[in-house]
């Protein structure tokens, strides 16, 4: 093996610093889409702020419905793929990360399940006759399951960053 092919071999494998700049960059992306999860469920239910809500005037149409579960299904993605999986591999080789994992992983599975749910229900819709009440009470549980997900996650990702 040449000297140079040596040198290739051994910068592929990452430093601790590039994979650590990997994970802040990793992490720092989910929580913008997090963000941009949290935006877009506020103007599909409504939410023009904390402390005005109008609720039986808006009408969310079937485009912004779409755009939020494309972003919704981005951001769910990105999370079990970028972050979650070497934890679910069992890959992860930080003990102070794999017991916050094991203390709220398995709840995260289970927003995980309410997120793919609502997109399967909603995702498809052919037009603007969204069935108003059943979309009110599914959005209302939806920004439960939403917060209670960034909770949760925000443990693992203060786990991963210290």
């Amino acid at each position: 093996m040449s000297s140079a092919n040596a040198e290739n071999t051994v910068n592929a494998t990452p430093t601790g610093v590039e994979r650590r700049a990997k994970l802040h960059n990793t992490i720092a992306a989910l929580i913008k889409l997090r963000q941009d999860v949290v935006m877009s469920y506020c103007r599909l239910a409504g939410v023009k702020s904390f402390s005005g809500r109008d609720l039986e005037k808006h009408s969310p149409d079937v485009a912004h419905l779409r755009s939020f579960c494309q972003v919704m299904v981005d951001y769910t993605a990105m999370g079990h793929f970028e972050v979650y999986q070497r934890i679910i591999e069992g890959k992860e080789r930080r003990m102070a990360v794999k017991e916050v994992a094991a203390e709220v992983y398995p709840a995260i599975a289970e927003t995980t399940d309410y997120l793919v749910d609502f997109n399967d229900k909603y995702d498809d819709m052919e037009d603007d006759s969204i069935a108003a009440s059943m979309l009110a009470a599914d959005l209302s549980r939806l920004g439960e399951i939403i917060a209670i997900r960034g909770d949760l996650e925000d443990q693992i990702l203060a786990a991963l960053q210290r």
